[in-house]
C-alpha cells in the first residue's frame, strides 16, 4: 500500500509540473487516453495478421491516395507554423527555452506541437492499411517501434515543453512526411507511376540525415548553459541515435544487399544460363 500511494504522489506531481495551457486540450489532461490508444495498436499489430489469414486483401488504393495526401496537406501546414512561429518569435537553434506565456507566439508554438501530436495518432492508419493489405511484411520492428514510441514520446513534449527546443526537430520530421506521403500518395495511383518513384533510397537518406540533425542539435544543446529541461534532451538524444541504428539497418538490408545480390547475379551464370549452357 505505501508503494501505490508513492507512486500514485509521484504521479500527481509530475501532471501538476504540466503546461497549464494545455491541460483542457484533448487527450492532454492525463496520459491514460494516449497510453490506451497505443495498447490498442499494438494489440492490432499482433491480432490484426491473424484475422486477415483467411482474408482477402482489401483494395485501398482511392483510400490511400486520398490518406496520404491529406498527410502532406497536414505536414506542410505544421512545417509552415513551425517556421513562420519560431522566425517570428526569434528562436535560436543554439539554445531555446520554452516560453510558457499566453504570448500569442507561444500559444501558436503550442496549437501546433498538439497537432504534431495527434498526427501521430492519424498515422496509427499507415499500420492498418498494411495489414488490410495483407501487405505484413512491411510491418517491421522499425515500423511499430516507431509508430508506438512517438505519440507517447510527443504527449510528454506536449505536456511539459510545448516549443523550446523541441520545435526543431517537429519542423525537420514535418518537412521528410511532406516528401514521404507524397511518394506514397504517387504510389497508391497505380504501377505506372513507379517510373516516377526513383528517388525512394534518397528519402531513407533523407530520413537518416534529419536525426543525425537532431543528434547534432540536441547534443550541442546539452553541452551548454540553457533554460531547457535536460532530461528532455537526453530522451530526444538516446532516441535520435535508435532511430539512426534501425533505419541504418533498414538502409543496408533494402538497398546495400540487393546492390550485393545484383553484383553477384552480373558476375556470374545465374542456376538458369548454367543449365543451359549444359
Amino acid at each position: 500500500m505505501d508503494v501505490l500511494h508513492t507512486t500514485k504522489d509521484l504521479y500527481d506531481w509530475a501532471l501538476s509540473k504540466g503546461d497549464p495551457r494545455v491541460e483542457a486540450w484533448p487527450l492532454m489532461e492525463s496520459p491514460v487516453p494516449v497510453l490506451t490508444l497505443v495498447a490498442l495498436y499494438l494489440v492490432m499489430v499482433y491480432h490484426g495478421p491473424r484475422v486477415m489469414v483467411q482474408q482477402k486483401p482489401v483494395s485501398l488504393n482511392s483510400v490511400l491516395v486520398v490518406y496520404n495526401l491529406g498527410l502532406v496537406g497536414l505536414s506542410a501546414y505544421m512545417f509552415y507554423e513551425f517556421l513562420v512561429t519560431s522566425v517570428q518569435a526569434g528562436y535560436s537553434l543554439r539554445c531555446q527555452p520554452v516560453n510558457y506565456s499566453n504570448d500569442p507566439l507561444a500559444l501558436r508554438m503550442a496549437s501546433v506541437c498538439w497537432w504534431y501530436f495527434f498526427s501521430k495518432i492519424i498515422e496509427f492508419l499507415d499500420t492498418t492499411f498494411f495489414i488490410l493489405r495483407k501487405k505484413n511484411e512491411q510491418i517491421t520492428f522499425l515500423h511499430v517501434y516507431h509508430h508506438s514510441t512517438m505519440p507517447l514520446n510527443w504527449w510528454l513534449g506536449v505536456k511539459f515543453v510545448a516549443g523550446g527546443q523541441a520545435w526543431f526537430l517537429a519542423m525537420l520530421n514535418c518537412f521528410v512526411h511532406i516528401l514521404m506521403y507524397t511518394y506514397y500518395g504517387l504510389s497508391a495511383l497505380g504501377p505506372h507511376m513507379q517510373k516516377y518513384l526513383w528517388w525512394k533510397r534518397y528519402l531513407t537518406i533523407l530520413q537518416l540525415s534529419q536525426f543525425f540533425a537532431v543528434i547534432l542539435h540536441t547534443g550541442y544543446n546539452m553541452t551548454t548553459d540553457c533554460d531547457f529541461p535536460i532530461g528532455f534532451n537526453y530522451a530526444v538524444f538516446i532516441y535520435a541515435i535508435t532511430l539512426v541504428l534501425l533505419f541504418s539497418n533498414f538502409f543496408m538490408h533494402t538497398y546495400t544487399s540487393k546492390e550485393d545480390q545484383h553484383t553477384q547475379v552480373k558476375g556470374r551464370p545465374t542456376h538458369t544460363s548454367q543449365r543451359k549452357l549444359q
